[in-house]
């Protein structure tokens, strides 16, 4: 089991956020400045716990989502609003795969995500390996 937590202001902007622009008459997705920046700032982040090898067998990935307190939302409360957790998920799971933290995302079998308010903010993740190895099945 590898576990961690990442001090910051965790990304409000989404990896739903892609923008479409047409060139030659096609449609092109491509990332918002914005959206750079948050996968820019997750990659720095978590770039200090990328594993030497990466995870071959099937992993539970549980991330909690820790956003500032404010007079209306006070620490421990599960966050309510946006952005939903599919979304703030999706992004993470891309820059892990990226950094090496496993082969492919979809080696993720089981996911618990959660947000809350909390007096320090921040990223907390935590991996469990499932199985010893991975049959590509």
């Amino acid at each position: 089991m590898t576990a961690f937590f990442i001090p910051m202001i965790p990304p409000t902007k989404t990896y739903q956020q892609h923008k479409i622009r047409v060139v030659n008459n096609k449609p092109v997705i491509y990332e918002p400045a914005e959206l750079k920046a948050v996968r820019m700032k997750l990659e720095a982040s978590l770039s200090k716990y990328a594993p030497r090898e990466p995870e071959t067998a099937g992993i539970r990935l549980i991330t909690k989502w820790l956003y500032p307190t404010t007079p209306k939302h006070f620490n421990g409360k599960y966050r309510l609003s946006r952005p939903d957790t599919d979304n703030l998920q999706k992004m993470l799971k891309d820059v892990m795969t990226k950094l090496g933290f496993w082969i492919d995302d979809s080696l993720v079998a089981s996911e618990i995500i959660e947000k809350f308010w909390a007096d320090t903010p921040g990223i907390f993740i935590q991996i469990e390996v499932l199985e010893e190895k991975s049959n590509g099945t």
